[in-house]
């Protein structure tokens, strides 16, 4: 294994911060649908092992149904809901769920140091779902959700309880690890690289051993971590202003031209760009 660069705390804190401000609206492709959504940052013990837990609550008229749809981060993400926990793997393409009911969900966005930690096997979660037997973690976020306090208190107390749990079980991150995560925030925040050798270089290793890391923890390739964020960028951009020329945004999101930008969308969302944007509501739609 090629590692020539170490895990160096306040450049990994500068990187984290860039991601999720570039991140704060990316990955719902209709945010004016959501139920009541909360993201809230990992705490400081966890902060190498989870990028920020999410809640959604809904509440649904009888006989009707909410349609979520979601171009995920390249992550496995751990949830409980409905007394049961659950990880969630990296997905090659879009999803969606529909939402009826009343309901919620609390969830880690698990990045990857985490990841091999609580899944064998990263690679054989793609665009899966497994129950896990974590009794425990379900039962102590359950009742905080439950309870009858008001509604950020029971978030709190519900992440409080995920963290408890995650922090008992994962330890000390692996220098492996950590630079798996630098990986993977670099690849999402830096719109600077554009290519699997860029990624490398940045991170002074190997094409070979940036292919392996992606492998291991995150089970996509490493060309797919770029692409993501591109895409996410491109919806992001266009929910912002419909009218944005096609062409000049595939440019300024480092495409070859508007046709590359084109099948990506339609590889990983099902449709265009323009049929994306005819999709929106007039004016565009704003982020979460």
């Amino acid at each position: 294994m090629e590692i020539r660069d170490t895990y160096r705390p306040n450049t990994m804190k500068s990187v984290t911060k860039k991601v999720e401000a570039s991140a704060a609206s990316r990955g719902v492709l209709y945010p004016a649908r959501l139920p009541t959504f909360h993201r809230e940052p990992a705490g400081q013990g966890l902060a190498a092992f989870v990028r920020w837990f999410w809640i959604p609550e809904w509440d649904i008229e009888p006989g009707r149904a909410s349609r979520q749809h979601v171009v995920g981060f390249p992550a496995c993400n751990l949830v409980v809901e409905n007394g049961v926990a659950g990880i969630a793997g990296p997905t090659t393409r879009a999803s969606h769920r529909d939402l009826s009911g009343k309901g919620w969900a609390v969830g880690a966005l698990l990045l990857p140091a985490a990841a091999a930690v609580l899944v064998a096997d990263v690679a054989a979660l793609r665009d899966a779902y497994r129950r896990v037997d974590y009794p425990e973690l379900a039962a102590a976020v359950g009742a905080a959700m439950n309870d009858e306090a008001p509604p950020p208190e029971r978030r709190r107390a519900a992440i409080s309880a995920f963290t408890d749990w995650l922090y008992d079980r994962l330890g000390t991150p692996s220098e492996e690890g950590l630079l798996a995560n630098r990986m993977v925030a670099a690849a999402d925040a830096d719109s600077a690289l554009l290519s699997v050798t860029d990624l490398a270089e940045h991170l002074h290793v190997s094409v070979r051993t940036v292919q392996r890391l992606a492998a291991k923890y995150v089970g996509l390739p490493p060309a797919a971590l770029i692409r993501r964020r591109r895409l996410q960028e491109a919806a992001e951009q266009l929910r912002q202003n419909p009218s944005l020329d096609l062409a000049a945004l595939a440019h300024e999101l480092g495409y070859a031209d508007h046709a590359h930008l084109t099948n990506d969308f339609r590889t990983t969302l099902g449709f265009t760009p323009s049929k994306y944007r005819l999709s929106l509501p007039a004016g565009g739609e704003p982020g979460p």
